[in-house]
């Protein structure tokens, strides 16, 4: 009998811990930052006091009761008005993650509900979108999102800490527009874009695109911007361009070139008119370049005559002749 008596005993308080859990709060958090566990209770339980539990709910597993606005890392607000008391643990650790128990106490059995914690890396993305452009320029930035969530808050922030993202939010879509960054939604194609207007270098880095969702973690996506110096992109250009000239330059002064000395040569070699006489009449043609000149000299020349006694012999004087060779050789052809 006594040990029925133990044995039923036993049971009790396990049942205390277990059966009175209603239903299962997933809660999901960041390693390094903090969350909150947010548990409803029924109304009329709204001078009860709560608490947040581990393990099997003991004196020595109860972590903070709202009798304690503080505690170590946890803290705990009762909304009595809502009827939610939210318990927040600060600085994660991946052993933080694990079951806890949300518990009202009551006369006889206290009321439980189960909350499951995990834990992901602050840290996004492995995909990430890389983005280029110049100081001075715009950028946009577009950011897709599954099409269930068009009417949730989305933004953008600087940083690959998913944790913090909201918080130091660029802008959000509640403001369409805020110093130099612009959001536009287009709900109808699932994205949003963020564009950036007269960049300037320190604008390089990492962003997020967020979109935020009630009961879980915010959805994400990453993009790299690098914002280039103008300067550079202006010499890659005007280079080209100065080397084309000077290439255009050399070529016309060669051709400009060529065409005098061909001139030249033309002109030196067509024989001018007052130097040209007509042949006919024993005219004597004469070039300054080409001079054949004989010298004065006494010479006999011998007739025969088959019929005459005598030969005839008859004196000349040679004077000095000049030789045209481009007559010459015209006359040839």
């Amino acid at each position: 009998m006594w040990i029925l008596q133990n044995l039923l005993f036993t049971l009790c308080i396990a049942l205390r811990y277990v059966t009175s859990a209603v239903g299962v709060i997933h809660v999901t958090g960041y390693v390094g930052s903090e969350v909150n566990v947010s548990c409803s209770y029924d109304e009329g339980y709204e001078p009860y006091e709560k608490y947040l539990c581990k393990n099997d709910c003991g004196n020595s597993d109860v972590l903070i009761k709202t009798s304690e606005s503080r505690k170590n890392k946890y803290g705990i607000h009762d909304d009595r008005t809502a009827r939610i008391f939210t318990t927040t643990i600060s600085d994660l650790h991946s052993v933080d993650a694990g079951k806890y128990w949300c518990g009202v106490s009551r006369i006889g059995k206290d009321i439980y509900t189960e909350v499951e914690l995990k834990l992901m890396p602050d840290s996004c993305c492995d995909n990430m979108t890389k983005l280029e452009s110049y100081e001075g320029y715009s950028e946009s930035i577009s950011c897709p999102y599954e099409i269930q969530y068009q009417n949730n808050l989305k933004y953008i922030c600087r940083g690959n800490q998913p944790s913090t993202c909201r918080r130091q939010a660029l802008i959000t879509s509640h403001s369409r527009q805020h110093g130099r960054f612009r959001l536009d939604d287009d709900k109808v194609s699932g994205k949003f874009t963020v564009t950036i207007n007269n960049l300037v270098k320190t604008d390089s880095g990492s962003y997020l695109c967020g979109v935020q969702r009630n009961s879980e973690l915010d959805v994400f996506s990453a993009v790299e911007l690098e914002v280039k110096e103008a300067v550079h992109y202006a010499a890659y250009a005007v280079v080209p361009v100065v080397l084309l000239i000077c290439v255009l330059v050399i070529i016309y002064k060669y051709k400009c070139y060529n065409v005098r000395a061909t001139e030249a040569v033309m002109s030196r070699n067509t024989p001018k008119a007052e130097d040209v006489i007509d042949a006919d009449k024993g005219g004597i043609y004469g070039n300054q370049e080409f001079v054949v000149t004989f010298k004065q000299q006494s010479a006999l020349n011998n007739f025969d005559d088959p019929g005459g006694d005598e030969p005839d012999y008859e004196n000349f004087t040679t004077e000095e002749f000049y030789c045209n060779e481009n007559y010459h050789k015209a006359n040839r052809r």
